[in-house]
Formats: C-alpha cells, sequence, structure tokens
C-alpha cells in the first residue's frame, strides 16, 4: 500500500509506530492473546496504559504538583460546557473569552448557559484571519478563556495574556507541538483526534484547588472531582483511544519530546509558508503574525486553476487538503506525524503548476 501524505485537520495523522503497534493491540494486547477492546478496563493491564498515559503527560509538558490529569469523553465540545459549570460561580458567575474561531464561538454559547459572559477579543469582522490585540481583561471574572490554535482559518496564539485571574485554554490542535508554561494555566483541555491520538478521548489538565467553588450542585459526570477520584475511569474510558494516545506520547518522549517535535514543526511551517509567500499563483489566508504551524490556510489567486491542482495534488497521493467551507481555498494540516518528504511533495506541486 502507498502511504498517502495527510494533510487532514482532524482525525489527525499518526506515527506508522504508533499505528502498527496499535493495530497489533487490536488482536493480541500485551501478549495475553486477548483484544485491547475486549480486556476489562478494570483489569491491571489497562490500569498500567491509563496511569502511563497520564505521567507521560506529566512529563512531556513539565506539568507542576498539583493538577490531575484526566482522559474524559465527548471532545471539545464537551468541554465548552464542563468549564463553565465547574469553575462560574452559581448566580453571579463572570467570565471572559476571546472570540478567534468557530470553536471559540460554540464554547461562548455554552458559558452563556451559566453566567454572565465578556467577550474581550474578537476577530469575527475579517473571518477570523487574525488574533486579537491590546484587549483589557476584567478583574471580577471566575475565569478567562482562550483558544490557542484555531483548526479552521490558520491562526495561533504566540503569546498568551496575563489574567487577574484563572487563565483557561482549548489546546485541542497544537497541544504538545510546541513548549509552554504549565504554570501560566490553570485548566486546559484538548481532543485527543487533532495531535495526540484518534477521536474518543479528550485530555484535561486542572488545577487541584481551583475546583469546587462555584457554590452549584454538578450532575456528577460533569464533575471534575468525580472524574479525579476515579482516576478517569467513573465509567468505561475510552480504552482505544487512551491507549493510542499513550502511544503516541510514548513515541514523542522517544524522540526528543515536545522541544524536539518543536524544532520541526517551525520548520516545516516556514518551508510551505515560504512557498506560499513567493510563488505568485498562491496566497496566505491568515495574517501573517498569527499563522498557525499547525493549520496554514491558503488560497489560489486565480480559482480557474483550482481542478489542475487538485488533479496533480491527487496523482502525488495528497490527501485532506481541502479548506473548510467556512474559509475556502485549501487548508494543510501540519501536525507532529506529518514527514517533511510531505511537505516537500507539495510545494513540488505548487512550483510546478506556476512552471507549467
Amino acid at each position: 500500500m502507498t502511504k498517502k501524505h495527510n494533510f487532514s485537520a482532524g482525525p489527525c495523522i499518526l506515527p506508522q509506530d504508533v499505528l502498527k503497534k496499535a493495530s497489533k493491540a487490536i488482536i493480541n494486547f500485551n501478549n495475553d492473546n486477548l483484544s485491547l477492546i475486549e480486556i476489562s478496563h478494570r483489569s491491571q493491564p489497562f490500569v498500567n496504559v491509563m496511569k502511563k498515559a497520564r505521567n507521560l503527560v506529566k512529563e512531556l509538558l513539565e506539568v507542576p504538583s498539583g493538577y490531575s490529569i484526566l482522559f474524559l469523553q465527548g471532545g471539545a465540545s464537551l468541554e465548552f460546557l464542563m468549564v463553565p459549570i465547574n469553575l462560574m460561580k452559581e448566580n453571579e458567575g463572570k467570565s471572559a473569552y476571546l472570540n478567534t474561531g468557530t470553536w471559540a464561538k460554540k464554547a461562548i454559547i455554552e458559558a452563556r448557559n451559566f453566567g454572565e459572559v465578556n467577550i474581550v477579543g474578537d476577530s469575527s469582522d475579517k473571518n477570523y484571519n487574525y488574533i486579537p490585540k491590546g484587549y483589557s481583561i476584567p478583574e471580577d471574572i471566575d475565569y478567562f478563556h482562550c483558544t490557542s490554535n484555531n483548526t479552521i482559518f490558520g491562526t495561533q496564539i504566540k503569546h498568551f495574556p496575563k489574567v487577574p485571574s484563572l487563565m483557561v485554554c482549548d489546546m485541542s490542535s497544537d497541544i504538545f507541538s510546541r513548549k509552554i508554561d504549565m504554570n501560566k494555566f490553570d485548566l486546559i483541555y484538548a481532543g485527543a483526534q487533532k495531535n495526540m491520538g484518534p477521536a474518543g478521548t479528550t485530555l484535561v489538565i486542572v488545577k487541584d484547588k481551583i475546583l469546587g467553588k462555584t457554590g452549584r450542585k454538578i450532575p456528577t459526570m460533569l464533575d471534575y472531582q468525580t472524574h479525579i477520584s476515579k482516576d478517569s475511569m467513573f465509567n468505561t474510558p475510552p480504552v482505544f483511544a487512551v491507549y493510542v494516545s499513550m502511544l503516541t506520547l510514548q513515541w514523542l518522549k522517544d524522540h526528543g519530546g515536545v522541544e524536539w517535535i518543536e524544532k520541526i514543526n517551525e520548520r516545516k511551517a516556514k518551508m510551505l509558508y515560504s512557498e506560499i509567500d513567493r510563488n505568485p499563483l498562491f496566497e496566505g489566508i491568515a495574517n501573517k503574525e498569527d499563522r498557525s504551524n499547525m493549520n496554514i490556510t491558503f488560497v489560489l489567486k486565480d480559482s480557474n486553476l483550482e481542478d489542475k491542482f487538485d488533479v496533480l495534488c491527487e496523482e502525488e497521493g495528497i490527501s485532506g487538503l481541502k479548506g473548510h467551507r467556512s474559509v475556502g481555498g485549501y487548508r494543510a494540516s501540519i501536525y507532529n506525524a506529518l514527514p517533511i518528504e510531505s511537505i516537500e511533495v507539495l510545494i513540488n506541486i505548487m512550483k510546478n503548476l506556476e512552471n507549467n
């Protein structure tokens, strides 16, 4: 089978070694002649998987003591609800949100069910092609929420603001792609399917002392403390998604960790952005200072060339390059596991289109 060059925005590309190990585990996990997806989640082999996955998160992101690592379900979409219900005070709750794209907007909608939401920065006026700057965050809020990387629009926060209260961040599409200072964040959540594993589990990193202070009764399944007390196994966890995420995190550690992959990601992004800026046929969508290193959005200046470009991409095994319908054009998602070779193939196609 000829491996395609997978630029899909999600589910994401995964390392080949991870896919091979995961495939083997589906048939025979831990050499016990049982499938990973049919063993008890309470059995010691899977308990060890969950423990290892949590420890790898702590190690790779240098998570300080006083934080809990959770692998939950429901994707980032459920976290849009869980964050305000766990952090916003009952009756008098206030929060501040940075509106930088579709997912931030969805998070805002959920938060409004639990209290006042201040939109402190909003880039919807230019179809989210930039990250707002110079905004003020009120001091009387329960938390500030931002989205670190906007998958659809190709923008990324390069510098996080100082926050007078709690800092919450949706890192679904750039988690583990660059070094972060965990001390700046009180809660981080990320759907695994963007840069860490298959769809089905969501990573949550939460500072323990911020919980239990809203004054409201939280439904059991929506309470972070429920899942902390049960080591992410209050209910049956998504065993396959957690296992593959663990394998991916181990792959990252074995190759040099986040510092190693950040350098590669910067190189890949620089290569592709340089060609977009050099090639007279193409144009980037996001503001240059806010360009994402994970999701690169661009268009052909002459839309009549799109069919020809699409054929060239298909012939070379390029997959998942079409832009989101709300933006159009093209989107190259260059997550951790995408090899530099795939970037080179795409750049050569762009040059061929220019020269022919």
